[in-house]
């Protein structure tokens, strides 16, 4: 059988950046924080988050949270 590991986790901040004129897309910029701890809970990283997001310029488009795991034999 085997187990997954959670080694590592990142929290992406993705914030609107309105549309390219070229192609009436909608643009977004990516803030990364690496190196949270994997035990963090969604409630703290939701408020670290929006913290954040208070010093930056654009507006809060969404929140993510990145996970890597290991998986091996148990």
């Amino acid at each position: 059988m085997a187990v997954a590991e959670l080694y590592s986790s990142t929290l992406q901040i993705i914030l609107d950046d309105g549309l390219d004129m070229d192609s009436g897309k909608q643009v977004y910029k990516t803030k990364s924080f690496n190196n949270i701890k994997p035990e963090a809970t969604s409630d703290q990283l939701y408020a670290l988050a929006h913290a954040f997001v208070e010093l930056q310029e654009l507006p809060l488009y969404d929140i993510e949270r990145k996970d890597s795991s290991q998986i091996m034999e148990s």
